[in-house]
């Protein structure tokens, strides 16, 4: 394919400055209390937690001891509960989880607490302090935290579950995960020795576990007897839930194809030597297929398990590698362009032989044993990893992390093995039986995006649908569900979710159409995907459809991407897709009637994502729209003397070509900035808001405003560059309201998109994009050392205008060679 005009790539175009965010002053809601009547009712609450637990210890003197205390702290309904106060590290005392509960029409915030032997007086003291004591100012001792709490006592089961309190499996043993406490360091060796605990009480467990700071994470088959005897021995428990079930899959078998159209095809392939790889995470695949044969070495399907075979015992696999491979195979059949593969594909087998997917295990150990596994086979390809297999029971529902979407946020991180990758997975799939009962689009927006999907570090991928040709004379009186260019019937979302977490899906591609008689729904092959099946000398072709077919197409358009250019870094890989995506009018009109950022767009977003990716969009310019690609890394803190903060800021000066703009005046102008970069995860169920944040760092981007000098830029978002007068921002027009998203919709998740749309004179002086540091656990968490690490990013601006006769492309090209001698650079 020739090219318009390749993308621009820019290097050295930032100056480093020390950075200080603006302090916030955060509000807490507390329940008014009289001062001596709330400390005595606390006090009376403590004293009967020491007496029930000398009751517990008495009835447990006989076996192992958990060496302390759980307790259990509530809030007041609707009202803001101090947990960051609970724990104190230098007496060993660990805030463990924190849990949001509905009580009525309101919601009361939970935590558990762990209190070691010898230091059962910690929170007594507290409370003496404050009916006692004042401070030199006159203030009440421990005011805040005290005044907080409701109502103290000793941990129970249901102080642990995270989840829904009806999935606690009662008599039936059940798979759940236990996440236990543990020192920096000492994780495998707390797995063990809790595995040797469960052997000497006959509790089975997987092998597996799963390790990520201050936590590691087993797989247990238990019920509440069993849980509750591990709670009153076990002084290591934080969490407990129950373990994800994997839902099964789309497939539908199509009639045979003429053998001459493979031929055909194979005829007009020319297999160039493999520059990326697409490693499939699935039920294996079938290389004995025509069309696979080639791009398929025996080295390269293999298992995660060695018990399990490495051939494709169900279908979908074999499925997944037509598309991942070919992108669309029905048009290059039909077609008689010459085709050029420059991508080759990979198996790892993630699910059993028999096809099951009722024994729950750790999928995020799985996962990363199937990354291992491919690259100890072929160390030195880059690639791209594919997987549609997700969970839909037991799964998070509000979008919060669980220990495989966590794993996979690690995996891609790089963090343990130095090797950042990319990962495409599904958002999972509406069944028609939800369509049935509530209508699309309804039901699309009550079925939560599937785990893992949650990840931050995945490129999570949705469907929509250009597919309403339904020939198939056996459903006649039938219609397609979804018009062309619309959300696919089967597409989850996450519109549900908390607006805290990531906008997922992030991309559409093609995920097929259902079928309705206006009150049946069904899947057919006509509104489906064209693709390889498993036994090719019975039935050469199968079809594919919903999300498992769009998440293949994406890792499609990921191999290219590295293909062409090896140079991209992983991140920008996913930062070019998801800067590639754009809505349809029809998406448009389906979630976004009324326009607005805090309703219409933010319904649109977490439906749609940032709309249908498209690789041509992302890998080529054109004269009327640029595509500028910045690679750089940054350290977001430091420590200085005895305290941590954020430490640098990039300024980069973007070649924007101002005359052009001005002379434009009123002409309608975009501009699209995309940063992508990939976070260190922390996933224990502590508020998500402090020190125990998930990521591990976090950037946001900015662009100078119409009449805002550089030093104005500066003062806007650096405290630093105030000099000492804090309050100073700068003069310049504030410019937010052109922006379609806002700040509240985009700056969520590790990967932050955006477009400015206004009158080409108004966007002349916007030459400057400062990328800056926002809080994460690497400077919050001091004792793990991670404060000086840094972390890399990839910044995408495009410049566009709908009228194609002007030419943006020469002008910044110009710019760029009349300034190469400062450094700024363009990749030819």
């Amino acid at each position: 394919m020739a090219f318009h005009k390749k993308n621009i790539f820019l290097t050295n175009t930032y100056e480093e400055h020390s950075y200080t965010s603006d302090s916030t002053v955060i509000t807490k809601n507390y329940k008014p209390r009289i001062r001596q009547e709330h400390g005595e009712y606390l006090l009376k609450q403590l004293n009967q937690v020491w007496a029930d637990e000398d009751q517990r210890k008495a009835m447990f003197a006989s076996i192992r001891e958990r060496q302390g205390t759980y307790i259990e702290v509530k809030g007041a309904e609707n009202c803001d509960l101090l947990f960051k106060s609970l724990e104190s590290a230098k007496q060993g005392i660990e805030f463990l989880n924190l849990r949001n509960e509905e009580v009525g029409e309101g919601i009361v915030q939970s935590a558990t607490v762990f209190i070691p032997e010898g230091k059962e007086n910690y929170f007594n003291d507290r409370v003496q302090k404050y009916l006692h004591e004042e401070t030199k100012d006159g203030n009440i001792r421990y005011k805040e935290l005290v005044e907080s709490i409701e109502t103290i006592q000793l941990a129970v089961l249901s102080s642990f579950w995270i989840g829904e309190t009806k999935d606690i499996p009662d008599e039936v043993d059940t798979w759940c995960e236990f996440w236990l406490r543990t020192a920096s360091g000492s994780e495998i060796n707390e797995a063990k020795e809790f595995y040797q605990l469960c052997d000497q009480y006959q509790i089975l467990h997987d092998d597996n576990y799963i390790v990520f700071p201050e936590k590691v994470i087993v797989l247990l088959k238990v019920n509440r007897e069993k849980i509750q005897h591990l709670i009153n021995i076990s002084g290591k428990i934080a969490e407990i839930r129950r373990a994800p079930v994997a839902a099964g899959f789309y497939t539908k078998m199509n009639s045979g194809e003429a053998k001459e159209w493979i031929d055909d095809l194979k005829d007009r392939i020319t297999q160039s030597s493999p520059e990326s790889y697409i490693c499939i995470l699935d039920t294996g695949v079938n290389k004995g297929h025509p069309l696979l044969e080639n791009v398929m070495a025996d080295n390269m399907i293999q298992s995660a398990n060695s018990a399990w075979r490495t051939n494709d015992h169900e279908g979908h696999g074999t499925e997944m590698a037509g598309i991942c491979e070919y992108f669309e195979l029905e048009p290059l059949l039909t077609k008689s362009e010459n085709v050029i593969l420059n991508h080759h594909l990979e198996s790892v087998k993630i699910l059993p032989d028999d096809g099951t997917s009722t024994d729950p295990k750790l999928y995020g150990a799985i996962t990363s044993d199937a990354a291992s596994i491919a690259e100890i086979a072929n160390p030195s390809v880059k690639r791209v990893y594919c997987m549609a297999v997700t969970a839909d029971k037991y799964a998070t529902k509000d979008g919060s992390p669980s220990s495989w979407s966590a794993e996979l946020d690690k995996i891609i991180s790089g963090v343990e093995d130095g090797i950042k990758k990319i990962f495409v997975v599904s958002a999972g799939n509406v069944q028609t039986n939800e369509i049935e009962e509530v209508g699309y689009t309804d039901a699309n927006v009550n079925h939560p995006i599937e785990d893992p999907g949650q990840s931050w570090n995945a490129i999570t991928v949705g469907a929509y649908t250009d597919k309403i040709e339904l020939n198939d004379t056996c459903f006649s009186g039938w219609s397609p569900v979804a018009d062309v260019s619309e959300l696919s019937p089967f597409s989850s979302t996450s519109m549900t979710w908390d607006s805290k977490w990531p906008i997922k899906p992030e991309i559409l591609l093609e995920g097929g159409n259902a079928i309705t008689d206006g009150k049946n729904v069904d899947i057919n092959d006509d509104l489906s995907l064209l693709t390889t099946h498993r036994n090719p000398l019975i039935r050469p072709f199968s079809t594919i459809n919903a999300t498992s077919a769009a998440t293949a197409q994406a890792a499609n358009i990921a191999a290219r991407l590295m293909a062409i250019n090896p140079t991209l870094w992983e991140e920008t890989v996913r930062g070019l897709m998801v800067h590639s995506a754009e809505w349809t009018d029809k998406m448009r009109h389906q979630f976004c009637s009324d326009d607005k950022k805090t309703t219409g767009r933010k319904n649109l977003l977490r439906a749609c994502g940032y709309g249908v990716a498209s690789f041509e969009r992302a890998v080529e310019s054109l004269n009327n729209s640029v595509n500028m690609i910045i690679q750089a890394d940054i350290q977001p803190y430091c420590k200085e003397g005895s305290s941590y903060k954020t430490k640098d800021m990039h300024l980069h000066k973007i070649p924007w070509p101002k005359d052009l703009l001005v002379s434009l005046e009123n002409t309608e102008v975009r501009m699209k900035v995309t940063l992508s970069y990939y976070i260190e995860p922390a996933p224990e169920q502590k508020g998500w808001n402090n020190k125990y944040r998930y990521s591990s760092s976090a950037l946001r981007f900015e662009v100078i405003n119409k009449n805002q000098t550089k030093e104005d830029f500066l003062k806007r978002v650096n405290a630093a560059a105030r000099g000492d007068d804090k309050k100073d921002k700068g003069d310049g027009s504030a410019g937010s309201d052109r922006w379609y998203l806002g700040k509240d919709n985009r700056d969520v998740g590790s990967i932050h998109s955006d477009t400015w749309t206004g009158a080409a004179i108004d966007l002349a002086e916007s030459d400057f994009i400062a990328v800056y540091p926002v809080i994460g656990w690497w400077r919050e968490r001091h004792n793990l050392g991670k404060y000086n690490e840094k972390m890399r990013y990839a910044l995408i601006v495009t410049l566009s205008t709908p009228d194609e006769e002007i030419d943006f492309y020469t002008p910044i090209e110009t710019i760029i060679e009349e300034h190469i001698k400062t450094a700024i650079a363009i990749e030819i």
